[in-house]
Parts: structure tokens; C-alpha cells; sequence
């Protein structure tokens, strides 16, 4: 019988205690606030473990024992528990270095008083025996001693009230749930501790009945963890950065079986069932390459495969082994825009904007290296600057928008024209420019430009229910007759082309002022 009851009353909450308190240093056992959790189970476990020892011994040894084990033991629980709940609450920053922790231990200053009094004053001396049990006769050190344990728990009250204020101020919605149930374990614990402490249940309850209490409080504790992940362990913390990491993350087999993803890699690879895909279903040739050879893997920038896209993705990875299997840890950040958004940026800086042909800048560096290539293999290049007649005309009539239409209109038919014999640019408003090389006799350009000029005439602009032609004025220079290098042929184009200008300006005005007669003729 008293094996039975032995079990139930100690063995089987020390189990409980040893079971919690290993659970919770292994969750992090390098973090403070594991660390004095462990030790307030540990006292109770170490509490129980006496009362145990005490039921196996005669009624003589309990003065002892309870003094000298039981009381100092309690002694040192209220500086741990006020200690985690500073901590906890975050009350540990207000108080100054000099005093923290140290001013939580000051009750172990007892232990040494406890001793060398004879042990009259912090536990009861006196046990009676009533049944198998071995009850302490409730006196003046017993009820100073529970008074204590009292005053403790409302100074874990008062600390966990001052925390959940802040919270509440601050509106961290995550942890004041957390603060609830701690507040709500220590309530039920100090009741418990009152009612089965200061109330005898003699022949009915194992003594000091209040030590259970700690079951209810550590459960508590327990629970806050496993809700709201509070003292959660490095393995949970870990699994939640790889869950919430925005990074597409792949933990991959020697094989190529992809074993895990986190929800981004789904999301990224959603084309694919990634718990039956192998690697090769989305890897370049240049990772696999690398992941066969077992080489570094760093912000390696490649190409994969999304169903009939391609995603640029910058990849770094790690070899590990898991599960005695060696592994590799592939990390996927889609940069994707990135790069459009940089090709982009670098086409606009070499590019116009609304015509896409290269711009100045770009026109006159690929003409110098036209130029260079001309003079070393001793050829011919040829340079036409090209307006829009009566482009402003067009402007004001239909607006810009089909002004812009228009430019693009010419840009497209220029681009056509000089096709893969040189290159093509817009220098501003509608001015455009090209240069076509190599020319192999300068007779040529002037066959191209009847071209040019049928290619326009024919090709019209439907505007609406409008038909836009774009007429064009060109002047010609020739390398190295007419220059040798590109401002000197870019000025010697635009004065032949002003010269056109002024040619069909005076034939149209000599024309307007002919008779009627004559200008039929």
C-alpha cells in the first residue's frame, strides 16, 4: 500500500518535474530564461525527491530533513522565480548593473542564518505522525514560512501585471495572450498554495499539500510554450524561418529528390509538384555542374526553368548531412525584375525612350569604332542626317500624340532601311541620324537614298481615320572625303541638308509666284 501511494504522491510528480525541466533547457540551453525555469522545476522536483526520502524515514529524521533540504531549497526558489519573471516581463532593463541579478539572491543570506539557529525559525521543528504520513505541527516558523511564499507570488503577480501593461501600451497583440495565461497560472498557484497551506488535511493529503502547486504553475508554463511558442525551442524557431523566409529554400537529396520546401519555393516553382520532382526538373546545366562536382555555391546567378519561362535567380547552397544522408540546402532569390529593371535601365541610357533606336551618345561611339574599322581596312563610310518636313505642322493639327506616332513611324522605317549595313539613331526632336559602312564606292549611298525616299513615300501612318506621311529632308557626307571623324561628318551632313532645305524652299516659292498659265507648264 504505501508503495502505491509513494508512487502517486512523489515518484510520479518527480517524473513530471524531470520530464519538464529537461524539455525546457533543451528547447535553448544557452538562453537565460530556459536556464531559470529548469532551476525553479528542478527545486521542486529536488522538494518532492525530499518528501520522499522523508516518508521512507522515521518520524525523528523529518526535523533534520526539513530544515536542513526542504526549507533551504524553498529559500532559494522565490530569487530564481522573481528573477525569470523580471526577465520575462522585461523589468531586468529598468533595474541598474550594479544591483541585477544579484539583488534577487539576497534570500539565500537566510540559508546560512537558517543553519546556524538550530533550524527553529524558518520550518516547523515539530511532526506528528497520522497514518502512513508525517505531518508538520503548524506554528509560528511554518506560518511565516507560507506568509513568505504568499508575498513571493504577489511580487510574480505584480511584475507580470507592470509587463502586461507595457505590452498593452505598445499593442504587441503576440505576447499579451502569453501574459494572460502566466498571470492566470500564477493566480491559480498562490490560491493553491493559500488554501492547501494554511488549511490542514490531516490523514486526508500527503504534507505540505501546497507543493503540488508547482504542478499547476510549470503546466501553465508548458502551455504558454506549446500555444504560443513562448520559450519555443531552436528547432521551432528554425522551422519558422524556414517557413517565413521570403526566400525560395529547397533542402535537396545526393540523388537530386527534393526532400523539403518552404511555402516561397512552392509559390516560386507552383508549376511543379515539388514533392515528387527531382532537381533536374528546374536546374541549369551550370548548377548541376556544380552540385555534382560538390563545388562552392555563392551567389551563383543562372537561369531556371518555370514551365515556359525563365526565371534569373541568384542561388546560394551548402552541403550537410541529415539523417546520416548527405544533403545540400539550396537558397532561390528571384531577381527576375531585378535584371529587366537593369537591362532596362542600361537600354535607356544608350536607347531613346520613345523610338528604342540608340541615342546620341551611343551613335557617335559606335560611328568612332565605324570610323577606326574604315581607316584600318582603308573603306568607305557614309553618314545621313535625316529631318521630317513639316513635322510641326503635323504637331499642331492632330496633336502629340500622333506626333509621337509619327516618330515612331520614321524611326521603324529608318531601322528598316539600313538594316544589318550600319546603324541608326534618333539625335533629338525629329532629327534622326545613320551611318552605313562599309560603303564600297560613294556612288552607292546615293542609290540607297531614292530607297529611303520610296520606302516613306509608300509607307503611310493610319492616324484615326487619318493617312500621316512622313517627309523627309537628308543630307550626305562621305569618310574620309568629307571628314574624318564624326563631328566633322555629322556637320558636313547637316549642311547638306539645310542646303536641300533652302533649294526646295526656293523652287516652292518661285513656284507660287509664277502665273497660273506658267505654273501648269
Amino acid at each position: 500500500m504505501e508503495v502505491i501511494v509513494s508512487l502517486g504522491a512523489y515518484l510520479l510528480p518527480m517524473l513530471l518535474f524531470f520530464y519538464m525541466g529537461l524539455d525546457v533547457l533543451y528547447r535553448n540551453p544557452k538562453k537565460i530564461e530556459h536556464q531559470l525555469v529548469s532551476l525553479i522545476i528542478a527545486c521542486y522536483f529536488i522538494m518532492f525527491m525530499e518528501e520522499y526520502v522523508r516518508f521512507l524515514l522515521p518520524i525523528e529524521y523529518s526535523p533534520a530533513l526539513t530544515a536542513l533540504w526542504f526549507s533551504n531549497v524553498g529559500i532559494a526558489m522565490p530569487g530564481i522565480g522573481v528573477h525569470f519573471i523580471s526577465k520575462f516581463s522585461g523589468m531586468d532593463k529598468r533595474l541598474p548593473r550594479f544591483v541585477y541579478p544579484y539583488i534577487f539572491y539576497l534570500p539565500l543570506l537566510i540559508i546560512p542564518f537558517n543553519i546556524f539557529s538550530n533550524q527553529k525559525y524558518i520550518s516547523s521543528q515539530e511532526f506528528v505522525q497520522v497514518g502512513i504520513w508525517k505531518y508538520p505541527v503548524y506554528n509560528f516558523p511554518y506560518f511565516a514560512a507560507m506568509t513568505g511564499s504568499i508575498l513571493i507570488a504577489i511580487v510574480y503577480l505584480v511584475f507580470l501585471l507592470l509587463g502586461q501593461a507595457r505590452v498593452r501600451a505598445t499593442q504587441d497583440r503576440e505576447r499579451e495572450p502569453i501574459y494572460r495565461l502566466m498571470i492566470a497560472g500564477t493566480i491559480i498557484t498562490m490560491l493553491w498554495v493559500v488554501f492547501f497551506g494554511y488549511f490542514q488535511f490531516k490523514n486526508t493529503l500527503p504534507p505540505y499539500s501546497y507543493l503540488y502547486g508547482g504542478l499547476v504553475w510549470c503546466f501553465m508554463l508548458r502551455l504558454a510554450m506549446q500555444r504560443f511558442e513562448f520559450l519555443n525551442s531552436n528547432k521551432q524557431r528554425y522551422e519558422r524561418l524556414f517557413n517565413l523566409n521570403p526566400a525560395a529554400i529547397l533542402l535537396v537529396e545526393s540523388s537530386g529528390t527534393i526532400k523539403e520546401a518552404n511555402p516561397s519555393a512552392k509559390q516560386m516553382f507552383d508549376h511543379l509538384q515539388l514533392e515528387h520532382a527531382g532537381l533536374d526538373a528546374l536546374a541549369s546545366t551550370e548548377l548541376k555542374k556544380r552540385l555534382r562536382n560538390q563545388l562552392e555555391i555563392k551567389e551563383l546567378e543562372t537561369k531556371i526553368h518555370k514551365g515556359e519561362r525563365e526565371l534569373t535567380v541568384l542561388i546560394d547552397g551548402d552541403y550537410v548531412t541529415v539523417d546520416n544522408e548527405p544533403h545540400v540546402i539550396l537558397i532561390f532569390r528571384n531577381i527576375t525584375l531585378i535584371k529587366e529593371h537593369q537591362e532596362q535601365i542600361a537600354f535607356l541610357a544608350y536607347h531613346d525612350a520613345l523610338t528604342e533606336l540608340p541615342n546620341r551618345r551611343f551613335f557617335y561611339e559606335r560611328l568612332a569604332a565605324a570610323i577606326a574599322e574604315a581607316e584600318r581596312k582603308q573603306q568607305q563610310l557614309a553618314v545621313v542626317l535625316i529631318d521630317l518636313d513639316e513635322f510641326k505642322e503635323t504637331n499642331d493639327r492632330f496633336g502629340h500624340d500622333a506626333g509621337d506616332a509619327l516618330l515612331q513611324h520614321t524611326a521603324g522605317l529608318i531601322k528598316e532601311s539600313v538594316g544589318g549595313q550600319g546603324m541608326a539613331a534618333r539625335l533629338g526632336g525629329d532629327e534622326f541620324v545613320l551611318f552605313i559602312s562599309p560603303l564600297p564606292a560613294a556612288d552607292c549611298v546615293y542609290e540607297i537614298i531614292p530607297e529611303i525616299e520610296e520606302r516613306f513615300a509608300s509607307r503611310s501612318l493610319r492616324y484615326g481615320n487619318e493617312q500621316l506621311f512622313a517627309k523627309l529632308s537628308m543630307g550626305i557626307s562621305l569618310y574620309p572625303r568629307d571628314g574624318l571623324d564624326g563631328d566633322s561628318l555629322l556637320n558636313r551632313a547637316d549642311k547638306a541638308m539645310y542646303k536641300l532645305k533652302r533649294e526646295r524652299k526656293l523652287r516652292k516659292h518661285n513656284v507660287e509666284q509664277l502665273p497660273q498659265s506658267q505654273s501648269i507648264l
